[in-house]
């Protein structure tokens, strides 16, 4: 592997990552459907994620996921479960992506990626869905639960197609987060006093 396609492979483990931040069984499913349609090419001890029982736990587990978190509160709740398993999510296709590099190199970028920047984006839409369910009373999260679904889809096609441009999005998604927590947190602070 040259060192083009290992910054291709990096970008493409953040792309998944941070996809992963948003929903963490809509990128391996994506993944799985993009492998067995040989549209992405996965080292041969990652083939599972292209096979049927790993397609049918993704789609059931992705659906669940979607449907829940359409539910005001239930969507609260479900981050507790949603965290650590996003986090997992984004190791293990960080993983996937850079196979064929060093092996403890691999596990190391994949932890840093899985749990710094997958980590980051999940309590980042925690905290996002917490402040609309105390500044609307939960009837604004629907609109943040699709706009994390779509940037969920939206990244991981980015990051397969073109993973550069997925992680130029993802800078440009933290420096957005950010003035859209501070502004939810200076419009609850006004409704306070």
């Amino acid at each position: 592997m040259d060192l083009w396609d290992q910054i291709a492979a990096l970008c493409l483990g953040l792309g998944l990552a941070s996809a992963c931040g948003f929903r963490a069984f809509l990128p391996p499913l994506i993944v799985g459907i993009f492998s067995r349609a040989e549209l992405l090419t996965l080292g041969e001890s990652w083939q599972w994620f292209s096979s049927d029982w790993a397609i049918a736990l993704f789609a059931t587990a992705g659906l669940f996921e979607i449907c829940a978190y359409f539910i005001p509160w239930l969507d609260n709740v479900l981050d507790t479960i949603a965290t650590p398993s996003a986090i997992i999510a984004g190791t293990i296709l960080t993983c996937a992506s850079l196979d064929g590099i060093n092996p403890p190199l691999q596990w190391i970028l994949a932890l840093i990626a899985g749990v710094g920047l997958t980590g980051s984006v999940q309590l980042s839409t925690v905290l996002i869905r917490g402040l609309s369910t105390v500044t609307t009373g939960g009837i604004g999260n629907p609109i943040v639960t699709l706009l994390e679904d779509c940037m969920s889809i939206l990244l991981t096609i980015l990051a397969t197609f073109l993973p550069i441009i997925a992680v130029v999005i993802t800078v440009i998604m933290f420096l957005f987060m950010r003035q859209f927590i501070k502004r939810l947190r200076r419009k609850k602070k006004l409704e306070s006093y």
